[in-house]
């Protein structure tokens, strides 16, 4: 697929860089964009060993482009997020490799709980979330319900739904929404530097403890021990484990092979 809304770049270091393309409308989401976003991460997932997806522009994404529905006065948004959303998002969730929003500003609707589906969210200090829907009378999707809950709780979770309020970068930090606000002048070299350490580290244990940790909200105690159990056993048997230990006996920095 040719990539018109979206560019993608995945270097000799392992690291896939997916980036939104329409800054002249704070990158929100059309029926094309979605469509290559989804290509780009499932391809990106086979070749890299790390995703970061930002964006162009003053924005991150401003959610859904309410410019693009065939039947404004009357939109089949059921079938907008079953063919459209769902794959998209369940495309970053089913990632084979760690995902990385690097936010550099603005992430509204949809365009928030795009970033929030990934594993770790890195946000530039002026950047903010907010979950816009109640203002149009709608309600979060594209997967905002699931993980806005799971990330800060039902309380801070239902108020962002309702209220529609501004979530500054620094209080999404502080409420456990998201891994970290980094200061503007330093956020490039910031997601870079972890996304590099992603990128270098242990691929097969990465996918494990990503399954596991998402996992865990359907499992009592029992389930999850023995889940940890059959995971760490496939780990234990992967080369990178046997380098990880002979490096830690030599006193030296492992170099993992991932893939």
């Amino acid at each position: 697929m040719n990539y018109d809304t979206i560019t993608l770049d995945i270097a000799d270091s392992g690291i896939a860089v997916i980036t939104l393309n329409r800054p002249d409308v704070m990158n929100a989401l059309n029926t094309q964009m979605r469509a290559e976003l989804t290509d780009a991460v499932r391809r990106a997932g086979a070749e890299a060993r790390v995703i970061v997806l930002t964006a162009q522009g003053r924005a991150f994404c401003s959610g859904q482009d309410l410019t693009d529905r065939r039947d404004v006065s009357n939109p089949d948004l059921e079938r907008t997020l079953r063919d459209e959303y769902q794959p998209m998002i369940r495309a970053i969730v089913d990632s084979p490799v760690p995902t990385i929003a690097a936010v550099n500003g603005a992430a509204a609707g949809a365009g928030a709980n795009l970033a929030l589906c990934c594993d770790v969210v890195i946000a530039a200090e002026s950047a903010y979330f907010l979950q816009a829907f109640s203002r149009i009378g709608l309600i979060p999707d594209a997967g905002g319900t699931w993980t806005m809950p799971r990330l800060m709780g039902q309380a801070k979770a239902m108020g962002a739904a309702l209220f529609a309020d501004k979530i500054s970068a620094r209080q999404a930090d502080e409420w456990g929404l998201i891994w970290e606000a980094v200061a503007d002048d330093s956020f490039a070299d910031r997601w870079q530097a972890r996304a590099l350490h992603l990128a270098k580290g242990p691929t097969l244990a990465y996918r494990h403890i990503r399954e596991s940790i998402r996992g865990s909200w359907e499992n009592t105690l029992a389930a999850q021990l023995d889940d940890e159990g059959k995971r760490q056993g496939d780990c234990g048997q992967s080369r990178d484990f046997k380098e990880g230990v002979v490096a830690f006996l030599e006193k030296r920095p492992p170099h993992f092979e991932g893939r």
